[in-house]
């Protein structure tokens, strides 16, 4: 808590996690709206076509984890369907 951690989330087996632009915003909008939810600080972020690059600090407890399990969860649920 209140140290920043630089995340690695990575494509099943290294395989694509976007695949257009509006992937990316889909993702970029979760993002956001789940580190609000858990109060997770987002510095800076990398969105390259197999993996995603965060640096983020949380300010409580299992935010980084609960923020990661929710988005991750939502978005592949969103990219299995298209």
């Amino acid at each position: 808590m209140g140290v920043a951690v630089h995340l690695i989330q990575r494509g099943n087996n290294r395989q694509a996690c976007f695949g257009s632009d509006e992937d990316h915003a889909v993702y970029a909008d979760w993002l956001k709206t789940y580190a609000k939810k858990y109060e997770v600080d987002i510095h800076a972020w990398v969105f390259m076509t197999n993996h995603v690059h965060l640096l983020c600090t949380p300010q409580r407890e299992g935010g980084v984890s609960l923020m990661m399990q929710s988005l991750g969860r939502r978005y592949v649920r969103y990219f299995n369907n298209i």
